[in-house]
């Protein structure tokens, strides 16, 4: 399978190295000819659009921002829909509202061209450790297509259902990692108050069955979700309004989760 990667950040950089050094003919495209500079070591090659890019390519994998970057990059000018050939896949692994690919796999399809969603979680470490968790959503037959190249980066590569299957799980995933920050940091002060250094406890419930990757987060930011807030904050605080807003669609109860979400955000500096 010839892949093709667009979106080299902190996250998306890793990812597709791991495709190149999997040995899979690798093609790459960079708004930013510096983003490509990383890959001269590497046997990847370069394209002059999204377009040509999907000339080359079977799989085209995106790791771009937001839902405007997603459509604009897929069926904008010279976007992949220009150039792609029929049976080619697109995968998404951007975290963006699920019906963004509901409608663009509606488009793809006309092309003959599938869509599947494919967000991830663990970072720019756990990408290149090849840890990442893959979230997908899309046809069977489909995915089956896509794991052997998502599992250079990612372990477990999970199959949740159709198109938007693997963006709600990940918005419900940090929804519930955003409430976590919250539930850390009160426990963390709450300690404070009965004279338990925040530090050692957070040592100590590290090692606990309290231990959540949320409670690791607030300690190393010393105990406060400041600094947590300045990195992730508009990002966890996007997430939440979007699986918020699924919700409300479906007359779902927002519950408890949402309320501590928000206190996070509201400790971070980014109120939903």
């Amino acid at each position: 399978m010839r892949v093709g990667f667009i979106g080299l950040g902190s996250q998306g950089g890793p990812m597709a190295r791991r495709i190149v050094e999997s040995g899979y003919e690798t093609t790459l495209w960079a708004r930013r000819p510096e983003s490509l500079a990383p890959y001269a070591d590497t046997a990847a090659k370069y394209a002059q659009s999204p377009a040509e890019l999907a000339a080359v390519s079977d799989l085209v994998c995106l790791c771009v921002v937001n839902d405007d970057d997603v459509r604009q990059v897929i069926t904008g000018e010279n976007g992949i829909l220009e150039g792609m050939n029929e049976g080619g896949i697109i995968a998404v692994h951007s975290t963006i509202h699920p019906d963004t690919c509901r409608e663009l796999a509606a488009a793809a399809r006309e092309r003959g061209v599938s869509l599947v969603d494919a967000p991830v979680s663990g970072g720019g470490m756990g990408a290149a450790a090849g840890t990442l968790l893959v979230m997908v959503g899309g046809e069977s037959d489909v995915v089956e297509r896509c794991r052997p190249v998502f599992s250079t980066y990612g372990n477990p590569v999970v199959h949740l259902g159709d198109i938007g299957a693997g963006l709600v799980a990940k918005l419900l995933n940090n929804l519930l990692f955003t409430a976590n920050l919250a539930l850390a940091e009160n426990t963390l002060a709450l300690g404070a108050e009965l004279g338990v250094d925040p530090t050692r406890l957070g040592e100590v419930v590290s090692h606990g069955s309290a231990n959540s990757f949320a409670l690791g987060r607030v300690v190393s930011a010393g105990g406060s979700l400041g600094r947590i807030g300045g990195h992730a904050g508009e990002l966890l605080k996007k997430d939440v309004s979007l699986v918020a807003g699924l919700a409300a669609a479906a007359g779902a109860t927002e519950g408890i989760t949402f309320t501590t979400a928000d206190a996070s955000l509201e400790k971070m500096g980014h109120p939903r």
